[in-house]
């Protein structure tokens, strides 16, 4: 066991049961190293968790406090414990694709509206991979899966303009990233702006699913097979990008970190405005 894994997560779900070659490790460990690296404790973080592999696999990982909202509901269950739990205290929230941009999107949306104080680290191995390997909310175009044998030809959520994070940016929200698994130190410097936003903040990370993903898509269950899919398709966000080409741009898509005011800090404004007037 690692130093980060000793010092933040219970032995008992060490090492993950994710499957051989699987990427949310590494987007797991990025984020529990931003944590360390400013300098938090297990004191200091409520780890909260979706569905689905990102959910079942980070769930009660966490040393400290655990919540768990399956089917979209952790964004709804981390803004009453926003308001509920001391400023300071860090909200984190590990949810996968369907979490975030399918059944939970619309309560998403709703606390990036508000500007709930939380990161949300969304994990996405591009599709439902945990019940098979269906085709999702951000799986491209043209992609075989269990539940598009000739290939997707739905418009999706990173292609032909539509990027979800444009849209929750318009939704409000303070801080926005995406990276690869793959990639390092610059993942987890998102992940560390992202927790010192006093603000809604979301990091998608893509991660490599070998087990359906990969096979059904590449036609092997070869883990290098599927990491140089994603690498080859990994720009920058100012780099230029072949046309027609699926790709993964990566960086800082939208900063305005403690530019408005965060919703717990507005509500108890609000309650003691009312309180103030019934005296």
């Amino acid at each position: 066991m690692d130093y980060l894994a000793n010092k933040y997560l219970r032995p008992r779900k060490i090492p993950s049961t994710a499957c051989s070659g699987c990427g949310l490790g590494q987007v797991h460990k990025k984020t529990v190293k931003a944590i360390d690296e400013l300098g938090l404790g297990v004191e200091d973080v409520v780890w909260g968790t979706g569905i689905g592999c990102a959910g079942r696999q980070t769930f009660a990982t966490w040393k400290g406090d655990n919540f768990a909202g399956t089917h979209g509901r952790v964004y709804a269950i981390a803004s009453g414990l926003r308001i509920a739990l001391p400023p300071d205290k860090k909200i984190i929230c590990t949810v996968g694709d369907g979490d975030s941009f399918g059944i939970g999107f619309l309560n998403l949306l709703h606390c990036a509206r508000r500007n709930v104080d939380m990161t949300v680290v969304v994990c996405d191995n591009l599709g439902y991979m945990s019940t098979g390997g269906q085709y999702g909310w951000t799986t491209p175009l043209g992609v075989k899966t269990d539940s598009s044998p000739y290939g997707t030809y739905e418009s999706n959520f990173m292609q032909e303009g539509q990027d979800v994070l444009n849209i929750l940016k318009d939704a409000g929200a303070t801080f926005l990233a995406r990276h690869t698994s793959l990639q390092g130190q610059e993942a987890v410097e998102s992940i560390k702006k992202a927790i010192l936003n006093k603000g809604f903040s979301l990091v998608h990370v893509i991660y490599p699913c070998v087990t359906n993903f990969s096979d059904r898509a590449l036609g092997t269950r070869k883990p290098i097979a599927m990491y140089n899919w994603i690498k080859e398709r990994t720009y920058g966000l100012h780099d230029r990008v072949p046309e027609n080409e699926m790709c993964f741009r990566t960086g800082i898509y939208h900063d305005a970190s403690n530019t408005r005011q965060e919703f717990s800090a507005r509500l108890l404004e609000f309650t003691r405005e009312i309180q103030r007037r019934a005296r």
